[in-house]
């Protein structure tokens, strides 16, 4: 289960990646581009999101991650680039 969280963690922290190009590099040269990739990079990075808060909670106990390990873990969700770091940090035995 830790594997599928790193792989998830990886292609969440992508999608992310892809949505901003998405909305900083294409919206402002290619607005009907724009509008045909949001919504299934917007869904895909949606549907990866969920699944990386699910499984952090569902690992928080078996990996024993303490109440700031966790919240550091969620909050890189949030961030461009955190779930990158995660993966190197948390996730390194997987």
């Amino acid at each position: 289960m830790l594997k599928f969280f790193k792989i998830i963690a990886i292609l969440e922290g992508i999608s992310y990646l892809v949505l901003f190009s998405n909305m900083l590099i294409i919206k402002p040269t290619n607005l009907v581009l724009y509008k045909t990739l949001l919504y299934p990079i917007g869904m895909s990075h949606g549907v990866l999101f969920i699944g990386y808060v699910l499984f952090a909670i569902l690992l928080k106990k078996s990996q024993n991650w303490n109440f700031s390990s966790f919240g550091i873990i969620l909050i890189a969700s949030l961030l461009p680039f955190a779930t990158f770091y995660i993966e190197r940090k948390y996730l390194k035995n997987a």
